[in-house]
């Protein structure tokens, strides 16, 4: 198998295409990246980019979408650094990106998060980002109760302008935050049932369920890609399910 280098982590709005070339920034002096799309979907650079000596195999688009301010870019900058974006809050203007590769049993899987605003006035760019998604994170507030409310027109949206096939996960978002909740846990597990999609809570705080929320996705995308006849079945929902009550996440 051919390895790929993956390309460092940079922010601000590029093209949802996968077969349209990133503009070259010569002043910046920051590489270019050309890709293609195969039939399955799977992105690969045709070069390397970059002087990063990190390597994956294959790629994936991954966005994260909710309303505005239920912590999409918190939840990121957690998986991607470790660390907690503490302080005021700014809305993410437009689309952002960053990169990350995991070891999916063996096979080095890098993930092209890409962080949406929540905003109304947002909505048409994030329409165009859809079809390209291989994946989608869909994250509510649980403090909030009208982000929780709010996920059914994101389920909306998310059915008619992405894939069929999309990989979808509801997260509640800043399970942390007990004293300030609003949406009890079982009530976005009833919304998660209802609409046959995982779930688990998250807090980008506290760090908990972060990195199993992408690690499950990028599992799910890797067997879809390059299962063999004879590898077992990775069931999604019952991974989920199996790794959160190993995480012993207390129900409020």
């Amino acid at each position: 198998m051919s390895r790929k280098k993956a390309s460092k982590s940079k922010g601000g709005n590029a093209s949802p295409s996968g077969g349209t070339p990133a503009k070259d920034n010569t002043k910046s002096g920051k590489n270019s990246l050309v890709v293609g799309v195969q039939a399955n979907g799977v992105v690969h650079p045709s070069r390397p980019v970059c002087n990063s000596s990190e390597f994956y195999d294959i790629a994936f688009k991954v966005m994260l979408v909710g309303d505005s301010g239920v912590g999409k870019t918190c939840l990121l900058v957690r998986f991607k650094d470790g660390a907690f974006l503490a302080g005021s809050f700014i809305s993410t203007v437009g689309i952002d990106f960053r990169n990350k590769v995991l070891n999916i049993d063996g096979v080095k899987v890098k993930l092209q998060i890409w962080d949406t605003a929540g905003q109304e006035r947002f909505r048409s760019v994030t329409h165009a980002y859809y079809r390209d998604a291989h994946a989608l994170l869909l994250l509510y507030d649980v403090t909030n109760k009208a982000s929780f409310d709010n996920t059914r027109a994101w389920l909306t949206e998310i059915h008619e302008y992405a894939q069929k096939d999309v990989v979808l996960m509801l997260l509640g978002n800043k399970a942390d935050a007990s004293h300030s909740r609003t949406v009890r846990r079982d009530e976005g597990e009833r919304l998660a049932k209802e609409f046959g999609v995982p779930f688990m809570e998250t807090s980008a705080r506290s760090g908990l369920n972060v990195e199993l929320a992408f690690t499950a996705i990028a599992k799910e995308l890797k067997y879809r890609s390059m299962k063999e006849t004879d590898e077992p079945t990775f069931k999604l929902h019952e991974y989920v399910s199996k790794e959160v009550q190993t995480t012993g996440c207390c129900r409020p």
